[in-house]
């Protein structure tokens, strides 16, 4: 009675501590560490069970303390988490089982036991600990990983030396797994074990597939020997056998069903994305087209928010840095929950649109590495859109501009066309002849060719929005000026011009006809100078 309390005691701790670490450090999925408790409470009852002299009934808890745990580790190690790509690992334990249920069998003998040695068990117990093994060999160095380790070779001992050697000693493997695995989930590093990771789906190899094939088919072949040969004497070994190498079939097959479905609307998604990028004609068509790409790559659940900037000024101080050529994560306060960074980049080069900018969203970590090269291939490709609108903008501009100089090479109007910082973008060779100068300097800007105090009322017109009227004095290249009257339009919002277009008229010095003079509600508006110049012109007699 005392050693079935000490029995229910370590099991009742040990399943605690799981419940406190899930609770306290908050995995990813919590789902396998809950189902890894259960196997322990079942472990634990049989283990009572066995204590109280009914080892019948026990068997049925050992058994379904190894279906918990193999449902726990198909969790671990499902698509997407830390075991990026089980396939292997699922064909060579199926093999594993049929190699070892055949030793058993037609080597061992006597009913599947040497002694009391229960072929089950041992079989379940070194799957066991091949799986928790392969874990271990992926994540690195992970104390959580060593003492599940731990706890599994402890288990595969003790079902060995305890029904030759029965005692404490030999029970001490059982006692070793709840400690363990209890103390597993007590670490903090029991969260890195949950932590998703994007799957590599392994090519299709013929080797592989006929290795599950017959590992599929050993199971129902030794019960068909055994049967010819007259009684079955392995029916629980075999039945054992053939069900974890079922299971470990269907795993397989839907494994590979769930990536290639992923796959195929990954791809449908892209090309859909693709299309729609190809037809946008302005930045609010490709951001609509890539909104779009996103809500069919991800479920709505899955996403925060999602933002798409042009320009790398938009982006948030913890966005702002990574490498170019690929996308970068930052923390949130949430752990289920991060934010990626796509850049808008085309590597190695970003001529047509040096501003930058990111695809940038926050959602459910596992959902973002699952689909995280899907979503670089998405930003690629609405940079690649970006810059081709661009390119044909800025060809149109250049075809505007052509057009305008062939047109207006020959005429006495001088018209100007300036960008949003006031550089001249084309000027008409009128101008040129006014200001007595051959050639205007390189990167130009209208302030450059006013006189030092139009400049200011210069600026305030073209910063404020809308057309207008403005009155400046040019600097002739041998140091007169000339008074213009410019005319400007905002064309900023136009596709083609992108900036403003000036008119200048002239008003010759002492020669002002009364058709070229400014209208009188607009005297105020000229330079102080020419006010002063009136005056005087005025009241000279």
């Amino acid at each position: 009675m005392l050693r079935a309390f000490e029995w229910v005691v370590l099991g009742c701790g040990s399943a605690a501590a799981i419940v406190y670490g899930v609770r306290r450090h908050r995995p990813a999925r919590p789902g396998p560490w809950l189902l890894l408790a259960g196997a322990i409470v079942a472990s634990a009852v049989g283990d009572v069970l066995t204590a109280l002299g009914r080892p019948g009934v026990a068997e049925f808890s050992f058994y379904a303390m190894f279906v918990l745990v193999a449902w726990s580790l198909l969790q671990l190690t499902r698509v997407g988490a830390i075991l990026v790509e089980r396939a292997r690992l699922i064909d060579l334990l199926a093999f594993a089982c049929s190699t070892l249920l055949v030793v058993w069998v037609f080597v061992i003998g006597d009913a599947g036991r040497i002694g009391n040695v229960s072929g089950a068990y041992v079989i379940g117990a070194l799957l066991l600990l091949a799986v928790v093994a392969r874990v271990l060999l992926a994540v690195g160095r992970n104390l959580s990983a060593v003492l599940l380790v731990i706890g599994a070779v402890g288990v595969l001992v003790s079902d060995i030396v305890q029904p030759l050697w029965p005692g404490r000693l030999s029970e001490s493997g059982f006692v070793v797994l709840y400690l363990a695995w209890g103390a597993a989930a007590l670490h903090p590093s029991m969260v890195r074990l949950t932590e998703p990771a994007a799957p590599r789906p392994s090519p299709w190899r013929a080797r592989w597939t006929a290795l599950l094939g017959i590992s599929v088919a050993t199971p129902p072949v030794v019960l068909l020997i055994e049967a010819i040969h007259g009684t079955v004497n392995d029916g629980v070994v075999i039945a054992a056998a053939g069900a974890i190498t079922l299971l470990l079939t269907i795993t397989r097959l839907t494994d590979s069903v769930t990536l290639n479905g992923q796959a195929l609307a990954r791809e449908r998604a892209l090309r859909q994305a693709s299309a729609a990028l190809v037809a946008a004609a302005d930045a609010a068509a490709v951001d609509a087209a890539v909104r779009a790409a996103v809500a069919q790559l991800m479920p709505p659940y899955a996403i925060r928010s999602t933002v798409f900037a042009l320009d790398d000024h938009q982006l948030t101080l913890e966005a702002a840095p990574g490498p170019a050529h690929r996308s970068w994560w930052t923390e949130d306060s949430d752990r289920d929950y991060a934010t990626l960074v796509c850049p808008l980049r085309l590597e190695p080069l970003a001529v047509a649109r040096p501003s930058g900018g990111a695809l940038i969203l926050e959602g459910r970590r596992d959902v973002l590495t699952a689909t995280r090269d899907t979503l670089e291939v998405l930003a690629g490709q609405a940079a690649l859109a970006l810059d081709r609108i661009s390119l044909v903008e800025a060809v149109g501009r250049r075809d505007s501009d052509l057009y305008l100089r062939a047109v207006i090479r020959n005429s006495a109007d001088i018209m100007v066309v300036i960008d949003e910082d006031q550089r001249i973008r084309y000027a008409s060779p009128s101008l040129r002849d006014l200001l007595g100068t051959d050639d205007l300097p390189p990167l130009a800007t209208l302030d450059d060719l006013v006189h030092p105090d139009d400049r200011v009322p210069l600026r305030q017109a073209f910063r404020s929005s809308g057309d207008g009227v403005v009155y400046c004095s040019l600097l002739r290249a041998d140091g007169t000026q000339v008074l213009v009257e410019a005319t400007y339009r905002d064309l900023r919002a136009d596709r083609l011009v992108q900036g403003f277009v000036v008119t200048m008229r002239d008003f010759t010095q002492g020669r002002e006809p009364d058709e070229l003079r400014p209208p009188r509600e607009n005297v105020d508006d000229l330079p102080a100078r020419v006010n002063r110049r009136s005056a005087r012109h005025k009241f000279r007699y």
